[in-house]
C-alpha cells in the first residue's frame, strides 16, 4: 500500500490514479492506531491533489557512512575527522518538505549545496531495547529521503568531529512522495538507487551495498526509544558532489531539478530556488559561521 499525506494534511492511500481518504488526523496517528483507519468514502484524482511530506516524525535518526562505495570515497574529502560507518545524529524535523516543494538555497550561509539519496525506514510502533531478530516487527514501511547538505558548513562542523547544522537548515529534508508499506518490499536490501539533477545521473547504487543492515540499524536506535512514525535513514550511495574532482561543477544551484529514485519505493522530485525567490529579502547570514566562502 502507498500511504500519502495530501492537501491540508489529510491522510490516504493510493488506488491506481486515485487517492482514497482515510479517517485519521495524521500519518503518525495512523501508525499509532496500528494502521486501523476506516475509509471516509471520499476519493480524489491523484492529479488533482497536492502531495505533502508523507509524515513528520517525532524523531528522525540519521545514519552516515553506511554504504561501501560512499564510505570509500569519503577518504577523498578533506575532513578533519573520519566518518565512521553507521555514525548517528538527529535531523531537524521542521526542515522536512514534501514532493515537488522547493529547496531554498541559503546563499548567505553556503556556496556548496549537495545532494544525498537515502532510503528511509518508517517505524510502525513504539518500543525500545530490542535486537535485530525483533526489528522486523517494528518496521512499517519505507520512503525516499534526499539529505541536502551544506558542505562548507559541514567541514567547519567536522573540526569538532560532529555535524548537524549543515544538514538541518530549513527545507534541507525532502521526503516522499509516499510511504510504501513493508509488505510491498520483499527485500529492502536489493533496491536500485539513482539520483538525477536536470536529467543527468549523479548517484547510482544499490541497498545491497549497506555495511550495517536494516535490522541492525533499527535495533541499534531502539536504545533511544521509538514512537510510532519515527524515521531512520540508511546513509547515502556514491556520487555526491563533494567527492568529484571539481565539486563546483556538481553542487546544486537555483533552477536545478532533482529526481531521487529508489526501485520499488518511488521517485522524489524537488527543485532548488534562490533565497530571494523564496523570501524576497536579502539572504540570511550568520556571524557564528562567518560569510560563505
Amino acid at each position: 500500500m502507498k500511504l500519502v499525506t495530501f492537501n491540508d494534511g489529510r491522510v490516504g492511500h493510493l488506488d491506481g490514479e486515485a487517492v482514497v481518504e482515510l479517517d485519521v488526523p495524521s500519518m503518525r496517528d495512523f501508525f499509532e492506531q496500528e494502521g486501523r483507519a476506516e475509509e471516509t468514502g471520499r476519493r480524489f484524482p491523484l492529479a488533482e491533489v497536492t502531495l505533502q511530506a508523507p509524515i513528520v516524525p517525532k524523531k528522525f535518526f540519521h545514519t552516515a557512512g553506511n554504504f561501501t562505495d560512499h564510505h570509500d570515497e569519503l577518504t577523498a574529502v578533506d575532513w578533519s575527522h573520519p566518518v565512521h560507518k553507521g555514525i548517528v545524529f538527529f535531523q531537524n524535523v521542521d526542515a522536512i518538505i514534501g514532493p515537488d516543494q522547493p529547496i531554498v538555497y541559503p546563499e548567505g550561509l553556503t556556496k556548496e549545496l549537495d545532494y544525498e539519496l537515502e532510503l528511509a525506514i518508517v517505524i510502525g510502533k513504539s518500543g525500545k531495547f530490542f535486537g535485530p531478530e525483533e526489528a522486523e516487527d517494528y518496521i512499517a514501511g519505507y520512503t525516499v529521503f534526499n539529505d541536502i547538505t551544506a558542505r562548507d558548513i559541514q567541514r567547519r562542523e567536522m573540526q569538532s568531529g560532529v555535524f548537524s547544522f549543515s544538514k538541518a537548515i530549513d527545507t534541507f529534508c525532502p521526503i516522499g512522495p509516499w510511504i510504501i508499506t513493508k509488505d510491498e518490499v520483499p527485500d529492502p536490501h536489493t533496491l536500485a538507487m539513482e539520483l538525477r539533477v536536470n536529467g543527468e545521473r549523479r548517484q547510482t547504487g544499490n541497498t545491497q551495498q549497506m555495511i550495517i543492515s536494516i535490522p541492525h540499524l533499527v535495533a541499534y536506535h531502539s536504545a533511544q526509544g521509538y514512537t510510532a512514525g519515527d524515521i531512520i535513514t540508511t546513509g547515502t550511495i556514491s556520487g555526491v558532489a563533494a567527492v568529484q574532482p571539481n565539486p563546483f561543477d556538481f553542487y546544486l544551484q537555483p533552477g536545478d531539478r532533482i529526481e531521487a529514485e529508489i526501485e520499488g519505493i518511488g521517485t522524489l522530485r524537488n527543485h532548488v530556488i534562490s533565497w530571494k525567490d523564496a523570501h524576497d529579502t536579502e539572504p540570511f547570514s550568520s556571524d557564528l559561521y562567518g560569510p560563505a566562502n
